[in-house]
């Protein structure tokens, strides 16, 4: 069966909890595997910039890295920064108590979106499934920004889509077999992105918000994915001294750089 809206009541507004858990869950419709890329991603923020690192989560949505980085590292401290009204409620109800969360609102096509960030400087940037909607050339851009802010020795990573135009018979069986599994896992109860966004907007709490993100971004970008091999030249290019996957799915990677 489908999820049920989340309940409201008066002194808490939204059940935070529970629209973390349909996030999670409707996400992982789509990557069945989620938690294993952050598990890695954090695996190499320990290994390379330690347990207390000051993180950026680019794009935060609803604070999925965020969450997963302070239950594992209780000394680290993250800025979330993103657009999303909807998403960032989400996250400010989760956060409001845990003053190591930043969370900013910001568009990251803005050229002066660094300056609404409370530090000049990160350990880690960290970002998922998020920048597919962005265009290569704005996307580009974006790597010149966070190669400004991630500290020498620190670290980017980007867990994505990111497509191998090159290899055209293996794109179309892992799609059609990744399709497969999402529609054996949509009989059995699992929500979409369309339906998510239809509970959302029935929540008091968050319909405001709702209408004001698709006022923002209509009903999703038609953004880039390009390879992974491009990513890693762009982030080199950009400022990082290496860049290259430390994890892959047969449809997803986890890109490291290191600056």
């Amino acid at each position: 069966m489908t999820d049920a809206p989340m309940t409201t009541t008066s002194t808490t507004g939204a059940d935070w909890g529970a629209w973390q858990e349909s996030w999670d869950r409707q996400q992982e419709w789509y990557m069945p595997d989620r938690e294993e890329r952050f598990r890695i991603m954090l695996d190499m923020v320990e290994a390379l910039v330690g347990t207390a690192p000051r993180v950026l989560d680019l794009a935060c949505g609803t604070g999925s890295i965020t969450a997963r980085l302070l239950a594992r590292f209780p000394d680290a401290v993250s800025t979330g920064v993103d657009l999303d009204p909807a998403l960032l409620a989400i996250a400010g109800g989760t956060f409001a108590a845990d003053d190591r969360v930043t969370l900013v609102t910001a568009d990251l096509t803005d050229p002066e979106w660094t300056a609404r960030l409370p530090y000049d400087s990160y350990d880690a940037v960290l970002t998922a499934t998020a920048l597919h909607w962005l265009h290569s050339e704005p996307l580009a851009a974006l790597y010149g920004q966070v190669a400004e802010l991630v500290r020498d020795g620190g670290v980017f990573m980007n867990a994505d889509h990111m497509i191998d135009d090159s290899t055209p018979r293996i794109n179309a069986a892992e799609r059609a077999r990744r399709h497969r599994g999402m529609d054996q896992a949509k009989a059995a109860g699992a929500l979409d992105w369309a339906e998510w966004w239809q509970l959302a907007a029935q929540d008091p709490v968050l319909a405001g918000p709702t209408a004001r993100r698709f006022e923002i971004y209509g009903e999703h970008a038609d953004g880039d994915m390009p390879s992974a091999q491009w990513h890693a030249r762009v982030l080199r290019e950009k400022g990082f001294g290496e860049a290259r996957p430390v994890w892959c799915s047969p449809s997803d990677t986890l890109l490291l750089a290191v600056k």
